[in-house]
C-alpha cells in the first residue's frame, strides 16, 4: 500500500490537489450553481471518508479538507488549461509510486467527484449536466487517462 510518506511534500501536494482541481474545473465550466457545486465537492470527500479502507492512498488524500485555491488562476480557461496539466502530472506520479489498484481508485475518485459537482446544479432546460460541463468532464477523463461514466 502506498501512503503519504512515500511522497515528497511537493509530490503529495500535487496529488492531493488533483481531485479538487477536477472539481473546480467542473464548477467553472458553466455559470451558476457555484454554491451547490462547491458543496457537492466537499460532500464527495465526506462520502469517500465513509468508504475508508478501500485504498490507503485515497484515505490519506480525503482525510484532509479539499484544497481549493481559486485565486491561483486568472480565468476559467487558465484553470482548465493548467488544471488539466496538473491532473496529467498527478496521474503520472501516482502511476510511478502506487499500485495499479490505487491508481485506478485515484482516477475513479477524481472523475466521480467532478461528475458529482457538474450534476449538483440543474442547468437551463433542466439538464443535469450542461454541454460545457460535459465537455469539461470529457477533458478531465482524458487527462486522467480514463473514460467518463
Amino acid at each position: 500500500m502506498t501512503a503519504k510518506t512515500d511522497f515528497r511534500a511537493d509530490e503529495w501536494e500535487l496529488i492531493a490537489r488533483g481531485p479538487a482541481t477536477a472539481g473546480l474545473i467542473a464548477v467553472t465550466a458553466q455559470r451558476g450553481g457555484t454554491f451547490r457545486e462547491t458543496l457537492a465537492l466537499t460532500r464527495a470527500y465526506v462520502d469517500a471518508r465513509r468508504a475508508h479502507g478501500q485504498s490507503e492512498l485515497l484515505d490519506e488524500i480525503v482525510s484532509a479538507k479539499p484544497q481549493l485555491d481559486r485565486t491561483r488562476y486568472d480565468s476559467p480557461e487558465d484553470l482548465r488549461t493548467h488544471g488539466l496539466q496538473h491532473l496529467r502530472d498527478a496521474v503520472a506520479l501516482v502511476e510511478q509510486k502506487a499500485t495499479p489498484e490505487e491508481l485506478d481508485a485515484y482516477k475513479r475518485f477524481t472523475l466521480d467527484l467532478a461528475e458529482k459537482v457538474a450534476s449538483a446544479h440543474r442547468e437551463d432546460g433542466d439538464e443535469a449536466v450542461s454541454p460545457s460541463e460535459r465537455a469539461a468532464l470529457d477533458q478531465i477523463a482524458e487527462a486522467l487517462g480514463t473514460t467518463p461514466t
